[in-house]
């Protein structure tokens, strides 16, 4: 049944009183916070549960009517009453004359929503035993469920009758577990298991996950809870990602390994990516899991870490080589005297890092090598004359617009007028004049 705001009928006087002695007895001090109950009522043979907001202030008690759930309702009524995702359930007594400000979602009568978990709120009820008064529910247990959510247990019920016995054995926070219900439905067995176990199963909170498999597979739901907590535990750690590809569908074997091995995700993730470098097949199993994966951890670590270190000092190598063939063609550029300066091209990667440690720039942490081995641009270093081991300035030239692009003396600050002087009057008109030179003659 879908409800209508023709149906909301005022709260009963003796359903106020209940509502009254009950917020009394919760909150003696009454200060002025928002909370929540609810009522029970037959509307057209069904049962309907009101929900009602409670607010204390200027020693004056209010009451009103917020939210109407049903068994069989795909809605629910809403009134004066928002929901947000952070900040909860919101109730705006405007019309009672606790504010001055309206808020959006009041004053504006009973509407509807089609999603009625997100209003209802937690709220006692004051009048449970009014569902044994329908037929259907006599023996539903919904006094045993404890809960306050009554119109989703007596939804499930109408489905799954056999739920009551899932209360009956104490198991009531497994009560409204669809993947419970539909095996106790089709499945004596696992109802005599679940007798067998309530007691266990009562210790702890184990995930219902937990609880199947343990019946499924005979074994402790200790040991099962377990592993599917460390199941959990590996999705959610980051170091998975780096070798769900290799794991696949083998989870509960890898965390079997894992837990007998003692090892760490990240550890393992450390090996797996050492095996890829080195090109192992990782669906062999002695690779994949192998016997002492301690010994073969390091291993693999220290075999990956030698080929890195051999990789880089070739890629080093090649970069020199290169470097030099692009110094070597622009040595021209060059001024070696000139108004007490000379102006020197950058030879290598460790003179690009050098001056910029001496200099405290980032000449030699920008890829300014690369650009000088793709001949966009030209790094040069300002020395004095009778003084060329100590930085003064670094300029980069551009081939292609034939200028100084950047010209920085320590901690990049701009050179003194004698330095920048050198650098545009002299150099420059030479530097260009000899690229000018070297481009006509290729």
């Amino acid at each position: 049944m879908d409800l209508t705001f023709y149906d909301v009928k005022p709260i009963p006087k003796y359903i106020l009183e209940k509502i009254k002695r009950k917020d009394l007895q919760l909150h003696k001090e009454q200060d002025g916070h928002t909370r929540f109950y609810a009522y029970l009522v037959k509307w057209k043979d069904e049962l309907v549960k009101v929900t009602v907001a409670v607010k204390c202030k200027y020693s004056q008690w209010y009451c009103k009517q917020v939210a109407v759930h049903s068994v069989h309702g795909d809605n629910c009524l809403v009134k004066d009453m928002a929901f947000h995702y952070i900040a909860g359930h919101r109730v705006g007594w405007y019309e009672e004359g606790l504010y001055f400000d309206k808020k959006w979602y009041e004053g504006c009568g009973w509407g509807w929503s089609d999603n009625p978990k997100a209003f209802d709120p937690y709220a006692p009820i004051v009048n449970m035993g009014l569902f044994k008064k329908f037929p259907q529910y006599k023996y539903s247990m919904a006094d045993g469920y404890g809960y306050v959510d009554i119109i989703q247990y007596l939804a499930l019920y109408e489905k799954y009758p056999h739920m009551e016995l899932i209360v009956k054995l104490g198991l009531r926070w497994y009560a409204c577990s669809v993947q419970l219900l539909k095996l106790t439905a089709k499945d004596k067995k696992f109802c005599k298991w679940l007798a067998k176990n309530k007691e266990v199963i009562n210790s702890k909170l184990f995930y219902v996950g937990t609880i199947i498999k343990a019946y499924k597979k005979n074994m402790p739901l200790e040991e099962v809870q377990k592993f599917e907590k460390a199941k959990k535990e590996l999705v959610r750690d980051y170091s998975y990602s780096r070798i769900k590809d290799v794991v696949g569908k083998e989870i509960d074997r890898f965390l079997k390994y894992k837990l007998d091995k003692n090892i760490s995700v990240s550890n393992y993730a450390d090996y797996i990516m050492a095996c890829r470098n080195l090109g192992l097949d990782l669906t062999l199993d002695k690779n994949k899991y192998p016997h002492d994966f301690a010994y073969w951890h390091d291993v693999r670590i220290d075999q990956y870490k030698t080929q890195k270190a051999l990789m880089e000092e070739k890629e080093r190598q090649k970069l020199a080589q290169e470097f030099a063939v692009v110094v070597d063609k622009y040595m021209p550029l060059q001024l070696i005297q000139g108004d007490g300066f000379v102006c020197i091209i950058a030879k290598s990667q460790d003179e690009l890092v050098n001056e910029g440690k001496a200099l405290h720039h980032c000449v030699g942490s920008m890829n300014y090598n690369r650009r000088m081995l793709r001949e966009e641009s030209l790094i040069f270093f300002v020395r004095k004359a009778d003084d060329v081991d100590t930085p003064l300035a670094t300029i980069e030239y551009s081939l292609e617009k034939k200028k100084v692009l950047q010209c920085y003396g320590s901690h990049n600050s701009t050179p003194n007028e004698d330095i920048m002087k050198y650098v545009n009057k002299t150099w420059l008109p030479y530097a260009n004049k000899n690229l000018k030179r070297l481009q006509t003659a290729a």
